[in-house]
């Protein structure tokens, strides 16, 4: 058992009171037992109005079955008719725009990409605050985005071939993006600053000027011989680097060696889907990088090569401004934290009667406590432009839950000692209920919301485990196709721009799930942005430079506009459940390929989460395609097998031997990790696996898992491995 110490009748992990008496606290007006006491109070006054909402949504959970199992047939208009009766529909309110104030510009004024990092692996979230500017001819040189065809190969040193189709792509884009007056960037010799303007010399000595002027920001060095311009188009900056003795530079007749990018605008730093933290010893690692992140101070050291490379937080951007005067540009992307939802609890602190502590309210004033610092704080290296504190809610149903949520931030405010509505929340459309209701979600946190956003994956697990009884769900491929998604994907853009989102808050898109598919993610993530999303999630540093481009070829803001004037998508198209209609045509092999398929995905996951504490990772797929990996993919894939399981298209014993034949498979594609434990050395190895054993009850137990989460049974299982190896 760990040892703890009694704060205000909490039992608190020895190792959490140290973070917080030593590192926490320290450079804030807050001494320990005002801190306990006043988290002691919240905790004692939300724990039963959390265990009463999750207790409803048990209860309608109950009543959905039972519906199902007493109406074989569908009928949209009998089931809207049952959802509001049970109170799972609630009446929408009038209309209303938001009332947030002080929102960070990040949020409110700029259109661009977002990284999700897992705040508890330092390196990961620094590069991440860091990703704010991107080489454009770095992210160009090293994707798909370019084929390697003709010459054009990576390698391991510098290609020129390849470098001039990088340079041939930028110059592209920029004609795009800072169309001249005449003539081509692909034409162009010389860049400076006249006047105030820009000047391009083109190969035929002739001097031309942007199409539109106001474009130009900035430079540094000399006006005539800068050595990097700044300019802007929509809202979004981008540099030129010009360097005719650097080697890239002097292949290129006008010396730009690079083109870069103002790329992540802003940054979720993940205490939820993608770490895994089940106890004190990870709570403390998670809590104290994203403390260090706030009071600036994070640093990272690691080998790279022969050489140690020590990662910290990008400084400030300065430029000479049109005018003469010094311009500062923020060098770190806008940092958001994710905190966990309402269900889960931790051991780490126990409350009067012995039971652990809701994780979400640990969150909360963990995560706003070390936010204090950047509050407080004159540093060069400060997060919030706009005294705010950025918080992103998941995995809320329903407007109760974002009023629990608003009723959270409240209290924590008050013990903190800080103004109403510091803390901005970020409502995530994950959850059906949510979906269904958002309007009204919305307005129960309508002084706070800075952020809405969809995730495929989470909202269809949620599709799954909700309809469980109504029927066998589709193919997983088949599922994206069906109306529920587009209807779901569109309401939520309607709806936010109904409520005021339009230049007060982020409305979002989810994750590109292939960090290895840049080229195809640049045919297809434009859609976000045009869809009038004005952020979308990017797995890498390099994805978000990639992705700012299609915000620099869309104006989101004008899509917006248009936008609003349609229609809000279909309701009765988002409550229709993704059944198939015909299930006992599948065939043989139809079943086989997916269940293989989901198997595999989610043993490639679960082992890394549950041996080595991964919560996010690039696991290879079936067919060794690189997918980013967290508990929401985990959530689909276990939910999807329950259903053919529960409604006989596979039986018990197909499920274990395919996942007895697929930890083969991983096991094979991890067998140069040193970290990795093989599972299946024999049947007894599997039978004593603790990993392979969760994967297995996620399945075999996901029908009955709450809302199909997979924490309760990942958590269970990680703390079951870290007791076996005396961690």
């Amino acid at each position: 058992m760990p040892h703890t110490l009694t704060h205000s009748g909490l039992s608190v992990d020895n190792q959490l009171a140290d973070f917080v008496k030593n590192q926490l606290l320290p450079g804030t007006h807050l001494n320990e037992q005002q801190f306990w006491q006043r988290f002691a109070h919240i905790v004692q006054t939300l724990t039963p109005v959390n265990r009463a909402l999750l207790a409803k949504r048990e209860q309608l959970q109950q009543q959905i079955d039972e519906y199902h199992l007493a109406n074989k047939s569908w009928d949209k208009a009998q089931y809207q008719t049952f959802l509001t009766d049970i109170g799972y529909l609630v009446n929408e309110p009038e209309n209303f725009s938001i009332e947030t104030k002080n929102v960070e510009p990040e949020i409110a004024q700029t259109a661009g990409p977002q990284l999700v990092v897992p705040v508890s692996n330092a390196r990961f979230a620094l590069n991440a605050a860091n990703a704010r500017w991107g080489s454009l001819y770095d992210a160009l040189y090293g994707t798909d985005v370019l084929s390697e065809e003709d010459g054009a190969e990576k390698g391991r040193t510098y290609n020129s071939v390849r470098g001039f189709k990088v340079m041939a792509y930028a110059r592209q884009f920029l004609d795009k993006a800072l169309p001249l007056e005449n003539g081509s960037h692909i034409e162009s010799t010389n860049y400076s600053v006249v006047d105030g303007a820009l000047s391009i010399t083109l190969r035929d000595s002739s001097q031309t000027k942007l199409k539109k002027p106001e474009q130009l920001v900035g430079y540094q060095g000399e006006a005539q011989n800068p050595s990097v311009i700044l300019l802007k188009n929509n809202g979004l900056h981008l540099e030129l680097h010009i360097d005719h003795h650097h080697p890239i530079g002097q292949a290129d007749k006008a010396g730009l060696k690079d083109v870069v990018l103002e790329a992540a605008l802003t940054t979720i730093m993940d205490c939820e889907d993608s770490i895994a933290a089940v106890d004190a010893e990870d709570k403390v690692q998670v809590y104290k990088n994203w403390l260090g992140l706030m009071q600036g101070n994070l640093v990272e050291s690691f080998k790279k090569g022969d050489n140690t490379v020590e990662r910290t937080l990008q400084s400030d951007r300065q430029y000479t401004a049109l005018n003469g005067e010094t311009l500062s540009l923020k060098g770190r992307s806008m940092m958001f934290v994710r905190n966990v939802g309402h269900l889960m609890t931790n051991p780490a602190i126990t409350d009067v009667s012995g039971n652990d502590v809701f994780e979400g309210i640990m969150d909360a004033m963990f995560t706003a406590t070390a936010a204090l610092h950047d509050l407080n704080s004159s540093s060069a290296l400060k997060n919030s432009s706009a005294q705010s504190i950025n918080i992103v809610k998941p995995k809320m149903h329903g407007p109760e839950e974002v009023a629990l949520t608003n009723t959270l931030f409240n209290m924590v405010e008050e013990a903190l000692g800080l103004e109403k509505n510091t803390i901005k929340m970020g409502i995530m459309d994950e959850e059906r209920r949510t979906s269904a209701n958002l309007k009204a979600c919305i307005h129960a946190a309508k002084e706070r919301v800075v952020f809405i956003n969809t995730g495929f994956l989470d909202r269809t697990g949620d599709e799954i485990h909700t309809s469980m009884h109504a029927g066998v769900v589709l193919p997983k491929a088949a599922i994206k196709l069906e109306p529920w998604i587009s209807a779901y994907e569109d309401r939520n853009v309607d709806i936010g721009l109904a409520c005021g989102l339009s230049h007060k808050a982020q409305i979002g898109k989810g994750m590109w799930a292939m960090p290895d598919k840049m080229a195809l993610m640049m045919e297809q993530k434009i859609a976000h942005p045009k869809s009038g999303a004005n952020t979308a999630w990017v797995p890498s540093p390099t994805a978000a430079t990639l992705h700012a481009m299609h915000y620099h070829d869309v104006d989101v803001f004008s899509e917006q506009q248009s936008i609003a004037k349609r229609a809000i998508a279909s309701l009765d198209e988002l409550l229709t459940p993704p059944l198939m209609d015909e299930p006992e045509l599948l065939s043989k092999e139809d079943i086989k390929t997916e269940l293989e398929n989901n198997a595999q995905g989610i043993l490639g996951y679960v082992v890394r989460w549950i041996d080595q504490g991964i919560g996010c990772s690039k696991v290879p797929d079936i067919n060794h395609i690189g997918l980013m990996e967290d508990r929401a993919t985990l959530r689909i894939s276990s939910q999807h097998m329950a259903n053919w399981l529960h409604h006989g298209i596979c039986s018990e014993q197909q499920i274990r031997s395919t996942m007895a034949k697929m930890a083969k498979v991983v096991d094979g594609q991890n067998e140069h990790d040193s970290a990795y434990k093989p599972m299946a050395i024999s049947e007894q190895s599997l039978a004593n696996n603790i990993a392979y054993q969760a994967a297995l009850a996620l399945v075999l137990e996901g029908a009955k898992q709450p809302s199909g989460y997979t924490e309760p049974l990942l958590h269970s299982y990680r703390l079951k491995y870290k007791a076996q190896q005396g961690t």
